[in-house]
């Protein structure tokens, strides 16, 4: 699955593939690490394939044209359109291309469509990927338990026992692994691998229900939950999937009484400010940056107001009514309206063109890959509904290597697996 615009790195020479393979790895891994080594292992993977590509134009390597990827090419054109919009940005030049190269961190899913060239490759880094994972797991429950750990870097390590990121990136990211520990356990390899992952998606399912705090996590976790029930069902009880998340969710309440009580919280932020009440408010302040957020949409509805251009239109329409603190935010906590506000409906077009071509890309898949690939864009969209989650760092950055990964083993994949026989 490698678009069209790229050519086969295999042509290589033989000395690069290990290099290339560990750089994968290395890459998978780093989005269990603190930011640091995120984003130097990004810029290293992204210099390696501009690199690789010079040196095949160079040696004029016929270019593999193939159409079947749709994903790629929604996002290379989402970027087009979002560095189009920069002239008639409302923010300086440097804070626009800034706020571009936040975006461009989409390109990680086709570079790793194109480097990871073989079913090998894809299962190495998808368990590197897992280790890793395991390592931040097993390090928020340590921090609960109340061992120190001296590289627990994150401010949240000791009170919400998040390990280098926040509570909210935590939850999502063990949600995501637990789901992709389900769907994928037969690719475990050993007399004990499927046990393993079993035991991963209960340690990941439990931390995310009684340590950490992020109700995004919660509501991604209801989601996926409901989605591997329905995909169990045998298809002829399949419009049952309509109440399965109202079953997860009741039992979720009833089991977790951190779940009950963060989502009550919610509920009573929301009244608080549906009633004017101006005390501040994780959720109270979400409201107000997406009121704002549909007030410029509405101004300018067609090609928006520029990439980067969030924080001059929040300040203008909010007057100053807001704290310091919050007028200095660069985002509205949603995507789809931080796509809208910077490029207008088309702007939130090419976001959903984005997940659609993943999801039309993963209807292609083995059975258990798909649903893999699917459950991790499910967890997108959610998140990206409450958070800016593919602008923002350390949880953009894993959700887009985990995408890449996903379609990279999907595309691979091409033997029958065990869901398939279901």
């Amino acid at each position: 699955m490698q678009p069209a615009c790229f050519t086969d790195p295999s042509s290589m020479p033989a000395s690069r593939f290990d290099a290339r393979l560990l750089l994968l790895c290395v890459v998978a891994a780093s989005v269990g690490l603190p930011i640091a080594i995120i984003s130097l292992a990004k810029a290293v993977l992204l210099l390696f394939a501009l690199v690789a590509l010079l040196w095949l134009r160079r040696r004029r390597t016929p270019t593999v044209q193939l159409s079947a990827t749709a994903t790629p090419t929604a996002i290379l054109l989402a970027l087009s359109v979002l560095a189009l919009s920069i002239p008639w940005s409302d923010t300086p030049l440097p804070q626009a291309l800034d706020a571009w190269a936040k975006h461009a961190k989409l390109l990680v899913i086709p570079v790793l469509l194109w480097l990871i060239r073989s079913e090998r490759d894809a299962k190495l880094a998808f368990f590197s990927f897992i280790g890793a994972q395991v390592f931040l797991l097993l390090g928020s429950w340590l921090l609960w338990l109340g061992v120190p750990l001296p590289w627990a870097t994150s401010r949240m390590a000791l009170t919400h026992y998040a390990v280098f990121s926040s509570y909210l990136d935590q939850a999502i990211m063990s949600t995501v692994t637990a789901a992709l520990c389900w769907h994928l356990r037969h690719l475990a390899p050993g007399r004990w691998g499927r046990h393993l992952m079993l035991l991963i998606v209960l340690l990941a399912t439990g931390n995310v229900l009684f340590v950490l705090h992020g109700r995004t996590g919660h509501l991604v976790l209801i989601a996926l939950i409901s989605l591997a029930i329905m995909w169990e069902l045998p298809k002829s009880y399949r419009l049952l999937g309509v109440v399965i998340p109202f079953v997860v969710l009741a039992s979720v309440m009833l089991g977790s009484p951190m779940v009950r009580d963060r989502m009550m919280v919610a509920v009573q932020e929301f009244n608080a400010y549906s009633e004017a009440n101006t005390a501040p408010s994780s959720f109270g302040e979400r409201l107000n940056y997406w009121s704002r957020s549909v007030e410029s949409i509405s101004q300018h509805p067609i090609v928006g107001s520029g990439v980067g251009s969030w924080s001059a239109e929040y300040r203008r329409l909010d007057q100053g009514k807001s704290s310091p603190d919050l007028q200095r935010v660069r985002n509205p906590h949603q995507e789809f309206l931080l796509w809208g506000v910077e490029a207008g409906v088309v702007g939130i077009l090419l976001l959903c063109n984005i997940l659609g071509a993943v999801y039309r890309d993963a209807l292609r898949m083995n059975q258990s890959v798909a649903r893999a690939t699917q459950s991790v864009l499910a967890a997108t969209a959610i998140a990206c509904l409450f958070n800016s989650s593919l602008f923002d760092a350390t949880i953009g950055d894993f959700f887009c290597v985990t995408l890449g990964l996903m379609l990279a083993l999907g595309w691979h994949a091409r033997h029958p697996d065990p869901g398939s026989q279901k």
